[in-house]
């Protein structure tokens, strides 16, 4: 403890008491720290731990929950876990960018349970990929009950950390290589949730323009409702060296904390009661401030729904000077239930914006509320709880497309493919794992990775060389990297009426070298497309194309399917070696590539 106050305090300590208090004491179940370039072995005999080698970023932090970290029912303080992770967070970032980080920003965060006095908080922290200037790190924190020796998951967090030079230059990261399975998955999957955050504000300006004007608030006469303006809060904190990190600048998690403070107080003047908070979304800083800055922290509730309530809270820094010249640190809001004796969330009263502005943050929180259901819907839930077809609408199009092409980069990373047949240039793979066989299907070609791309992008050629498909009609045109399909394909064996499908189909190019481009395909509802008496509706969980550049003129070709109950027979047939039908399929999809690599112009913009 004295240690980490010596840190917090900017005093100097050798590298190896910093490694000692980052990564913690955990018994015997924490895997050794990798042994550094020139440090000693080892004598003979000594105890070796089985466990492969920690990646390189990874940080551990173990904290006893004290009274002091914790609110009135003594479990801890939500503020003060946030500080935790954010520290934890970014120590991780400096130790692959062996300078000093920024926090940027931090993604949504559910909590799934409460902390009490005496338990213990686990926090792993690690980078999942490194763009220009910028990281991502993972963070995963677990409580630990001593007595009982119980463990279980508080939440997941994903932060943006911005590395930084002198005079606050930003750095330029070396890349991070991926080692194990999992790593590869995140590693690949983080450039999908950049992108997510890259279009967050748009997603809510496009709900708001499509969504009709919210009738409970023009037709409610106010009674019973508690006005917005009594739950406004205004608060000023003074920044102050144990608040600021080794730059001089003050702590993200530090900021955080007085938000959640502030937000608290909002919630309760609305309920009378002590709120507990659920999820916090989206942080974002703004910029930065320094020691011997004023922070002014403001929140309001801007809705209240049956059993929860959003508030809104923002920080302001000003200096010494007048406090007119404030400079904008960060927003965000936070949901909270109040609990009743068993746990159970209770009604929450209703709340009376004010005009204007009121109005516009009621209608805004109503909006994120349901993009809050459909991240957690759609991105949130577990692989074998996803829905097969879920309805696409314009305010969780985004999610969509992140989780179509994030369930293909997930099959992608998968370790355990097996090759089941080889013919020729074709090698077809298959990977069985829980409920499901997946199949993968590759081959190199003779075609630039960007033409290949182009190609098997557009769902309305593939009959030129898939025989199963009878037509593709292109339904909607969501933006220029996602279109939605009506597909026909052939009548199936001991089948009265051919399938059809709808397909969402969301393609990538590479985010970085060494990346594929991917074209991911599932099944999605449309209202305009309902299921009809003449098809067999068809769906698909997962598929798609990766390509790799082999060199200028080659690249490599790989199809991936998770096999739906309805394809089962079909896949496994193929592998048994009973079928040539896919290796067949796939030889002709070689041809129809060679055939029109040289097509420059109409058939390339198609």
């Amino acid at each position: 403890r004295c240690l980490l106050k010596m840190v917090k305090g900017n005093i100097i300590v050798p590298e190896e008491i910093l490694n000692f208090c980052c990564n913690g004491l955990q018994g015997s179940t924490s895997p050794p720290r990798p042994q550094e370039p020139g440090e000693r072995e080892e004598a003979p005999g000594a105890m070796a731990s089985p466990s492969p080698a920690r990646n390189p970023t990874e940080v551990q932090m173990s904290q006893l929950v004290l009274p002091c970290h914790t609110n009135h029912r003594n479990e801890l303080s939500t503020g003060q876990l946030l500080k935790w992770i954010d520290t934890a967070a970014c120590l991780s970032a400096e130790r692959h960018a062996g300078c000093p980080c920024v926090t940027a920003s931090m993604d949504d965060i559910y909590f799934e349970h409460t902390i009490s006095v005496g338990q213990v908080v686990n926090i792993k922290a690690k980078v999942n990929r490194a763009f220009n200037s910028s990281m991502e790190v993972g963070i995963q924190v677990s409580y630990e009950d001593l007595c009982s020796g119980k463990h279980c998951s508080i939440c997941k967090a994903y932060a943006t950390f911005v590395a930084q030079g002198p005079s606050s230059s930003k750095v330029r990261l070396k890349p991070l290589t991926p080692q194990t399975e999992e790593e590869k998955i995140e590693y690949s999957i983080a450039a999908e949730r950049r992108r997510m955050r890259l279009v967050h504000k748009d997603t809510l300006k496009d709900l708001l323009t499509h969504s009709p004007p919210d009738t409970e608030l023009e037709t409610r006469d106010g009674s019973g409702a508690v006005p917005a303006e009594k739950t406004r809060v205004e608060s000023v904190e003074l920044v102050l060296p144990p608040h600021a990190n080794h730059q001089g600048n003050t702590f993200g998690g530090q900021i955080m904390a007085w938000m959640e403070n502030v937000a608290t107080i909002a919630a309760s003047r609305l309920c009378h009661a002590h709120p507990t908070l659920r999820a916090i979304e989206m942080f974002h800083f703004r910029g930065p401030s320094q020691v011997g800055d004023r922070l002014v922290l403001k929140a309001i509730v801007n809705n209240a729904f049956k059993n929860s309530m959003e508030v809104g809270v923002s920080a302001e820094a000003y200096g010494q000077e007048m406090s007119i010249s404030r400079r904008h640190i960060n927003s965000a809001f936070m949901t909270f239930e109040v609990l009743d004796q068993e746990g159970r969330p209770r009604t929450l009263p209703m709340v009376a914006p004010e005009p204007g502005d009121g109005e516009r943050r009621y209608r805004e929180a109503s909006a994120r509320k349901k993009i809050r259901l459909d991240r957690k819907y759609v991105v949130s839930c577990k692989r074998t709880e996803v829905p097969l077809s879920v309805p696409w609408d314009q305010s969780n199009k985004v999610y969509l497309s992140y989780n179509n092409v994030s369930a293909l980069k997930t099959l992608v990373a998968k370790a355990n493919w097996a090759l089941a047949r080889e013919k020729e240039k074709v090698r077809m793979y298959t990977l069985e794992e829980d409920k499901f066989l997946s199949f993968r299907i590759e081959m190199s070609v003779c075609i630039p990775a960007s033409r290949a791309f182009s190609l098997l992008s557009n769902l309305r050629r593939r009959h030129e060389w898939d025989s199963h498909y009878v037509s593709a009609e292109l339904v909607q045109k969501v933006d220029d990297d996602d279109m939605i399909y009506h597909v026909v394909s052939r009548t199936l064996r001991h089948e009265s009426k051919p399938q059809d499908f709808v397909i969402l189909a969301s393609r990538r190019k590479p985010c970085s070298r060494g990346d594929p481009y991917v074209v991911a395909f599932r099944s999605v509802t449309l209202p305009t497309h309902p299921a009809r008496a003449e098809f067999t509706r068809g769906e698909t969980l997962c598929s798609g194309f990766c390509i790799w550049p082999e060199s200028e003129e080659m690249s490599k070709v790989a199809y991936y399917n998770q096999a739906t109950p309805g394809y089962l027979n079909y896949v496994t047939t193929n592998v048994a070696g009973l079928s040539s039908d896919i290796c067949v399929t796939f030889e002709a999809c070689e041809k129809f590539l060679l055939k029109n690599k040289e097509d420059l112009i109409s058939r390339l913009q198609d």
